[in-house]
């Protein structure tokens, strides 16, 4: 599998880092760590990651989903949503954008594995 550019988005910053050491142990590479959704959509539009790894509540006004919808208005670019949420109402979000995956938190290094493989 070829190593990817990845972007984490995530607003506590232990989650983040412990998502940053799994994505570098599976030989990618973390282009950033953010942690609010207009970040993402700068970082994201700026630097064209492989994959953006969106966690769905974050500080600020914009949420996870919010900000991949106005990514993917500009440019396609694929996604796997990590979150605590899973009710109904951000899955029927969610669905509005294109993501590979969803990961349930507390997320391991090898449900970060399977997902990277869908995205290969």
């Amino acid at each position: 599998m070829k190593s990817k550019k990845v972007l984490i988005v995530e607003d506590e910053m232990i989650i983040a880092m412990l998502i940053e050491r799994m994505v570098k142990n599976l030989g990618h590479e973390v282009l950033g760590k953010v942690s609010t959704g207009q970040d993402a959509i700068d970082v994201a539009l700026g630097q064209h990651p492989d994959l953006i790894l969106m966690d769905i509540r974050l500080k600020g006004a914009i949420d996870g989903i919010e900000a991949i919808q106005k990514i993917q208005e500009k440019v396609s670019m694929p996604v796997i949503y990590i979150s605590g949420n899973t009710d109904l109402a951000h899955q029927k979000k969610m669905e509005s954008t294109k993501y590979l995956d969803f990961l349930s938190k507390p997320i391991t290094q090898s449900d970060l594995s399977k997902s990277f493989k869908v995205a290969s």
